[in-house]
């Protein structure tokens, strides 16, 4: 919005995050057109009829299933949601003559070793597929945004409020972190870079130890940890890494003229072949066969190690 958007389309199928995010943009920026659309990825004649509608110049795609144990439980919806909803928009952005698409990804999408990072990254190769056409397609893959809906600092804050325990898989644990603005205002910069297929990296930093973190929060909610809020370690979750990557050996990353951004180029990609490869993961979405859901990943993705309970 502080870069004067002729207009922007906020697509959501969160009847309460739309409503919210809408109410935000007329107190801070009433002078910002806003559109908001109550709509799904998954849906791609409805999508189709709001592409056509607006007209847009660039994409930014978030649209996904993120939490790991519930994803990991639930793999036929990541498919739909994560996979066929991103080549969904793909398309429609292709079809639509969008300028730039940019995808937002993850960590997890490296070595994947749950369901989340490895939908993720077939939605990168989905994404990088599309190269070389006149949209500048391109992903760009980060680590965990503090404050952003589903961030462990807003669980740590609601245990302490009911004065614990507060909860940590692993003492070893460690995740890479990146305030909202820092993030928002990379991807855009990311994004205006892009030529097409390429994968843009943002520098995370150090990875922080999960449970520095919590008694950080826990001293500055007034308590003392261990003393006044007990920290509990509960154990790894299901498809959850003790440590996360950026980028996977072999991968050649390269500076790019901003000092917290680099790029590596996509894999080279056959589309034929790998949509014949999601429309085999549809038929076993379809079929909610989860341990075939995995298999026919492992396929697509031979770096992807399927959790085993």
């Amino acid at each position: 919005a502080t870069f004067q958007p002729k207009n922007l389309i906020l697509f959501d199928k969160t009847e309460n995050s739309l409503f919210h995010i809408d109410m935000e943009f007329s107190q801070r920026f009433p002078e910002v057109s806003v559109t908001s659309v109550l709509g799904d990825v998954k849906y791609e004649n409805y999508l189709y009829r709001h592409f056509a509608d607006y007209r847009p110049q660039v994409v930014f795609h978030a649209a996904a299933y993120k939490h790991v144990p519930i994803v990991e439980l639930n793999p036929a919806e990541a498919v739909y949601n994560n996979i066929i909803g991103t080549r969904n928009i793909v398309e429609a952005s292709h079809h639509f003559g969008v300028e730039r698409f940019i995808m937002i990804s993850t960590d997890k999408a490296v070595r994947p070793a749950n369901v989340m990072g490895a939908t993720k990254r077939v939605a990168e190769m989905i994404t990088s597929c599309y190269a070389s056409n006149p949209t500048h397609f391109v992903s760009v893959r980060f680590g965990n945004v503090l404050g952003s809906e589903g961030s462990v600092v807003h669980l740590f804050k609601k245990q302490i409020e009911g004065f614990g325990p507060v909860t940590i898989t692993d003492l070893e644990i460690t995740r890479y972190f990146m305030t909202i603005p820092e993030a928002s205002k990379l991807i855009l910069q990311a994004g205006a870079l892009g030529e097409g297929g390429e994968i843009f990296i943002l520098d995370m930093g150090t990875p922080i130890k999960i449970v520095d973190m919590a008694r950080d929060v826990i001293k500055r909610s007034g308590f003392k940890p261990d003393v006044d809020i007990e920290i509990k370690f509960i154990g790894l979750r299901p498809g959850e890494k003790l440590h996360e990557e950026l980028i996977t050996e072999g991968e050649g990353i390269v500076r790019t003229p901003y000092e917290k951004i680099f790029v590596l180029k996509g894999d080279t990609c056959d589309l034929n072949w790998l949509n014949q490869k999601i429309e085999e993961l549809v038929k076993l979405a379809k079929e909610q066969d989860a341990p075939g859901i995995k298999s026919k990943l492992k396929e697509i993705i031979p770096k992807y190690q399927p959790y085993q309970p």
